[in-house]
Order: C-alpha cells, then structure tokens, then sequence
C-alpha cells in the first residue's frame, strides 16, 4: 500500500490533491492492499515460509492438524488447497456485496470531526501494540516513532520509504549476503534465473516510472526559465 500510494502520487499530475480526498490514493493502496492479502499465501502454500505474522498464525494451525506447508499440500491435501483458492473468490465477492450497500455509512465516517476521531486512532493503537507484547515500553515508541513521524511530514520527507527500508532493510541484507555466500561472490546469480531477472526488470522499471515525473518536471522549470 505505502509504494502503491508513492508511486501514484509521483504519476499524479497535481500531487498536492493527495491526502485531501483523491481517489488515486484510496484506490491504488487498497487495490495493494487486497492484492497483498490473497498473494501471501504463496509463498506459504510453495515452499512453507510464512511471510507474515497472519501466514505465521496459518502455519500454526496447520501443523497442529498435522499438516505441513510447502508444495506437497497441493497434492495431499487438495480440499485445504482448493478451499483456500475458493474462500479467496467468496470473501471478495462478500466484500462487494457488503461494501456496497455501506458506501454511504463510510463517507460519514468521514465526517466525524478530527478531534473526536484523532484521540480514537490513539488509544486502538495503544491497545493493539500493548496487546502482542504485554510491555508498556512498546506503547512509549508509539509516541517516539509519532514525533519522528511528525518531523518528517513537516520537514517535507516521505515517511513510506523510510518505514519500508527499516521494515525490509535487514532482511533484504541478510538475504543478499546469503545468495552472494551461495554463489561465491558471483553477482550473476541475481540474473541467471528468468524469475530472478524478471522481477528485477519489474522493479527497474517501476523505479524509472516514479522517478520519471520529477526529472520531466525538472525539464520543464529549466526551459521554464
């Protein structure tokens, strides 16, 4: 959600709507968002790793009814395999029926005055983060990481970037000293595989496209002048 919402603000031809009520950034980050949802059980249905603490919850359950994750699930247990593919197009198609209906009752949500809905944000997020640990420490850098937060905004920093590199910087380092100690130094084990290379194109590609509309708008101020 953090790089769809970026990157739609980057293509956006007058960014200063967002976080006003544009719909380019209520679509692209929820679209992220389901998407993400459904295509976490990839990785946990194909090779056993659970890439989040819900998939992790799913591991769990699964082992205690004796079932272990990984690529042979498809073929031992299709009903759980297919009943997974299925509850997906279920809960979608339950999402639209209900949603529907409701549009209205969420934008009055939205009327509800920041002073009354700002204090309820707060305290649901005390509760949720006192909650996985039991440790009042944790809800003291809820406050620390909200004025760093605040600073930023107001210093004209992206928080998103800054949040996704501290959430996946140290597992993207972990995991790039692993394929280089696997290939012996070799940077051609990122490309000498199709999905390797692919996926890297996609990111490259993605990387030039936000980054596109500033060197454009650069352009234009120096011919501006």
């Amino acid at each position: 959600p953090f790089a769809a919402y970026t990157v739609e603000k980057k293509l956006a031809k007058d960014p200063r709507r967002f976080g006003r009520g544009a719909i380019e950034g209520v679509a692209g980050p929820e679209s992220a968002n389901n998407a993400g949802a459904q295509t976490s059980f990839i990785p946990l249905l194909t090779l056993g790793i659970p890439p989040n603490a819900v998939m992790a919850l799913m591991v769990g359950a699964m082992t205690i009814h004796g079932i272990v994750p990984g690529p042979q699930v498809m073929t031992r247990n299709p009903d759980l395999f297919w009943g997974m593919i299925a509850s997906m197009w279920v809960g979608n198609l339950m999402l639209l029926i209900i949603n529907l209906p409701l549009v209205g009752m969420w934008v009055r949500l939205l009327k509800v005055p920041y002073r009354l809905m700002f204090p309820a944000i707060l305290m649901f997020c005390c509760i949720g983060i006192y909650s996985i640990n039991s440790l009042p420490t944790d809800v003291m850098f809820i406050g620390l990481f909200g004025l760093v937060g605040y600073m930023l905004m107001k210093f004209g920093f992206e928080p998103a970037p800054m949040l996704l590199g501290f959430v996946l910087g140290k597992l993207m380092e972990e995991n790039l000293r692993r394929a280089l100690i696997i290939s012996r130094g070799s940077l051609d084990t990122f490309i000498d595989r199709p999905i390797s290379a692919g996926l890297l194109l996609v990111a490259l590609v993605l990387l030039v496209l936000a980054l596109l509309p500033s060197i454009r708008k650069g352009r234009d101020e120096v011919f501006t002048e």
